[in-house]
């Protein structure tokens, strides 16, 4: 029988919390999901802990739900974390190879990444990621992996994730007072692309779009490396407000409507359809426009989407991704969306569903469990190399502590 080897990631949405438990099996080398969770988020504000008390309750509900789906003991978990306040940056690093014969070894590019990471980052800030690009031996440039090479001079150019220190410290204080590990803590759109995209989308040029119900995160792929991410403080919730504001509706009416009639383009639907309010709530009475609804979604869309191309300006590749924008995250699940993307990108669009992940659970095949499932797939690359999480690095000093000791320490942790 296969040794398995278990994995889950938690990811921090604003509006739900979601968990996902998955298995990798050192006989066929695949990553099972075998649970999946979801609780609604409280305590939780644009990818934020605002009450740790309530994250704490509804963490400590999802974890139960998955334990009890799964039949496994959670113990740790990689986490996901998406905030306005989550950003990248260019760095270069640059060693000589001290070796006589001037051979590259695998000490020697973790020196020169170590040296791409010595970048001046704010007192208030934290480097989640330190992602090598490429390297470059003497004038030997775009090297993907120079170890074994022969040279004297190592660069490389790497990407830097880096987020606010009291947001983090504010998610590990909630993930350890729920009573588990963290193995990494990881940025949601690095994650989702992880369980989304195929190496050849990423070699082309593909730009992955995660929209949510407060933010909606992109990241920028080409030649295989992350070229860009940026966090966009508009999402799912502010089409819900917009109908509510355009109708003079509530926000749970507004919901409702979106879910049933809502769509991207507003001239795929009749002018004469109309919809009866007081079928969704006692105090409605008035019959509204279907059309007039899609108009206000196609309106918010469009904003979200220029926002994109922007971003994509930023780094010349505005219309010129060959394998275009992939869409996922609960707000991708709206009609339409995808023909909104092509005419404001002028780009290739598509839906991104977990492709990189295998499950019997349905729920796991879905656009709201993209991120969590590719946190199960992040564990899983770093289980099969010699690598771990930035995170478990930091911890690793506890690993004789009692663990019941460990987590009453972890609870002063400010």
């Amino acid at each position: 029988m296969a040794r398995q080897h278990v994995i889950t990631g938690i990811d921090f949405g604003s509006s739900a919390i979601r968990a996902v438990m998955g298995t990798a099996q050192e006989l066929d080398q695949q990553c099972a999901i075998i649970g999946v969770a979801e609780v609604p988020s409280v305590g939780i504000t644009k990818g934020a802990i605002i009450s740790i008390e309530d994250a704490v309750s509804a963490l400590s509900l999802c974890l139960e739900q998955l334990e009890r789906m799964s039949g496994v003991p959670v113990e740790s978990a990689y986490v996901g974390i998406a905030t306005p306040m989550v950003t990248s940056t260019s760095s270069h690093g640059v060693i000589a190879v001290s070796r006589a014969n001037g051979e590259i070894r695998e000490e020697d590019v973790e020196r020169a990444i170590e040296a791409a990471q010595a970048v001046a980052t704010p007192p208030n800030a934290e480097i989640l990621h330190v992602i090598p690009r490429f390297f470059t031996v003497d004038q030997q440039s775009s090297i993907k992996d120079p170890v074994g090479m022969v040279g004297v001079r190592l660069d490389v150019e790497a990407k830097i994730i880096q987020g606010l220190s009291s947001q983090i410290r504010n998610v590990t204080k909630t993930v350890f007072r729920a009573g588990i590990d963290i193995d990494d803590i990881v940025f949601s759109i690095l994650a989702a692309a992880e369980a989304t995209l195929t190496p050849r989308q990423k070699e082309l040029g593909v730009a992955i779009v995660n929209i949510g119900s407060s933010l909606t995160s992109m990241a920028i792929f080409e030649e295989g490396d992350l070229l860009a991410t940026a966090v966009i403080p508009i999402g799912g919730s502010h089409v819900t407000s917009d109908v509510a504001i355009g109708l003079r509706t509530s926000l749970d009416v507004a919901e409702k409507l979106k879910l049933e009639y809502g769509q991207g383009v507003a001239s795929n639907v009749s002018k004469r359809e109309e919809v009866n309010l007081s079928e969704y709530s006692d105090t409605e009475h008035e019959r509204v426009s279907v059309r007039q609804i899609c108009d206000i979604i196609e309106a918010r869309a469009e904003e979200i989407f220029e926002h994109v191309d922007r971003e994509l300006a930023k780094h010349n590749r505005s219309g010129m991704l060959p394998a275009g924008v992939v869409l996922t995250g609960g707000g991708a699940k709206l009609s339409g969306l995808t023909e909104v993307a092509k005419r404001v990108c002028r780009l290739p669009s598509s839906i991104g569903l977990p492709v990189n992940v295998v499950s019997p659970i349905d729920k796991v095949h879905d656009t709201t469990f993209t991120t969590a499932s590719g946190l199960v797939r992040w564990g899983w690359e770093l289980s099969k190399s010699s690598r771990r999480g930035r995170f478990a690095l930091q911890i690793s000093s506890f690993k004789d502590v009692p663990r019941q000791v460990l987590h009453w320490f972890r609870s002063l942790l400010p």
